[in-house]
């Protein structure tokens, strides 16, 4: 069969791709943006991929169309796929349909942590010899792809709450069956498609009435949400993670910022963690990763050492480089909580170090404004912030720049922010890019900037 994926450089979408490949489909894709580091992956793949949402960029010959949840009625590509009346699906209803029967379903969802999450729990699964399939969204460094189908019975799937398509309106994990689920957390995200907090619960809800009686939910056991949750009704057995020794999963810190923790499992402690991630919110996202493993028959004990060679995912405070000892990181920012965890985990970390950050408000929530109260506050953490307000931004970066805690400059585009950032940043700096979108490939532009200031022989100031 020949599938042409509308959308394909998403990382939910170009890991479709992957498992359409794998599985020895034919495959060609288009999309409008194309940045890594999904686009090297397809680029590995040699899937062939158009730049934009014109009609003949699909082939003649293509059995059936994936449509990614980015395409609306009125782009070209889709009118074209309607009046020629081709076969079409969502990539959600593919993955349901192609790869998931017969499996046993892990799905990781959650406003915050999900891909992190996914991708330790794929990780660990691996360690106990389990082979499995997964689909992260993001590429997994551990792993070089965001997708394979594995040899073994478990499927791990990143979970999103984010609707399916322009025909089918539902959260995307409604379509996952899984036989455990873990809900990392709950907080309002995606105002393009929800207009209140109850609205997620409700998709939320949905997918616990999904989860088997013989299977797992494994829910944060701090967040009042999940709570209220579960308090809709739940036929399903529920295990929470958190701080709390009174959890049948806990953890209790060794390091304060979380690169040693202890493991908890009824109040017994199960061993030691010692990782290269950083933050209460990752040891959050390990213990769900292990409460799972568990779920599914894995002796918790046995794994645990592991998690010291776990290299994570690609922009999850990814170190870039280290140049003349300003080192940069890319992060995949995308709502005020995660900015916030993240710098806290990072300012545990380097303790009186600066911290600058560079900040793209990218998401659709944050571009219409849902988060604006919000983000000074979650930018504390950090002693300079250097904000791009493009002149289509919608709301008046201004005003959270003159709030914020540290020094605030804002750039009207990338290169006015690259050279700002030259401008500021110092040895001992640690440069932060955060962005869930590609930023004009501002982080790696950086790092270039400052290898070749080095190369030509000046020196950064200190």
């Amino acid at each position: 069969m020949k599938l042409h994926i509308l959308g394909i450089a998403g990382t939910f979408m170009g890991g479709v791709a992957a498992l359409a490949r794998e599985l020895g489909h034919a495959v060609e894709g288009s999309d409008q943006s194309v940045y890594p580091p999904m686009s090297t992956q397809l680029e590995h793949l040699g899937i062939a991929l158009s730049q934009g949402y014109s009609p003949d960029n699909i082939s003649g010959d293509c059995d059936e169309i994936v449509v990614g949840n980015a395409l609306s009625r009125g782009n070209a590509a889709v009118e074209h796929v309607l009046d020629a009346g081709l076969k079409y699906t969502s990539g959600a209803q593919w993955l349901a349909e192609n790869v998931l029967p017969g499996r046993e379903t892990i799905a990781v969802a959650g406003t915050h942590g999900k891909t992190t999450t996914t991708t330790i729990l794929s990780y660990l699964l691996q360690a106990a010899g389990r082979e499995p399939g997964f689909l992260i969204g993001g590429v997994a460094e551990d792993f070089g792809v965001s997708a394979r189908m594995g040899s073994g019975r478990e499927f791990v799937v990143e979970a999103d709450e984010y609707d399916t398509a322009f025909f089918d309106k539902r959260s995307k994990f409604v379509h996952y069956r899984p036989v455990v689920a873990i809900i990392n957390n709950l907080e309002f995200d995606h105002a393009d498609i929800f207009p209140d907090i109850a609205a997620i619960q409700r998709q939320f809800h949905h997918l616990v009435r999904t989860v088997p009686a013989r299977g797992r939910l494994l829910v944060n056991g701090q967040d009042a949400r999940i709570t209220e949750v579960l308090a809709m009704g739940c036929w399903t057995p529920v295990e929470r993670f958190g701080f709390d020794a009174g959890f049948e999963w806990s953890a209790r810190l060794i390091r304060d910022d979380g690169s040693a923790f202890a493991v908890l499992h009824r109040g017994d402690e199960v061993g030691i963690v010692q990782w290269p991630l950083l933050g209460r919110h990752n040891v959050m996202n390990g213990l769900a990763a292990l409460a799972a493993c568990h779920a599914v028959g894995v002796d918790v004990a046995t794994i645990l050492p592991a998690l010291a060679d776990f290299r994570s995912v690609k922009r999850r405070l990814e170190v870039l480089g280290e140049v003349d000892g300003i080192t940069v990181y890319d992060d995949f920012a995308h709502h005020p909580t995660a900015i916030a965890t993240t710098l806290a985990g990072l300012r545990a970390k380097v303790g009186t170090a600066r911290i600058v950050v560079a900040m793209e408000p990218r998401s659709n929530s944050m571009r219409l404004g849902a988060h604006a109260e919000a983000l000074a506050p979650s930018l504390d953490g950090a002693d300079v912030v250097v904000f791009l307000q493009r002149p289509e931004l919608a709301w008046d970066a201004g005003h959270v720049v003159s709030t914020l805690r540290g020094d605030g400059r804002t750039a009207s585009d990338v290169d006015a922010l690259i050279a700002t950032l030259r401008e500021l940043a110092v040895d001992g700096d640690h440069v932060v890019f955060m962005s869930n979108g590609g930023f004009d490939g501002a982080p790696r532009r950086f790092l270039a900037t400052l290898r070749d200031v080095v190369s030509h022989g000046n020196f950064l100031r200190s």
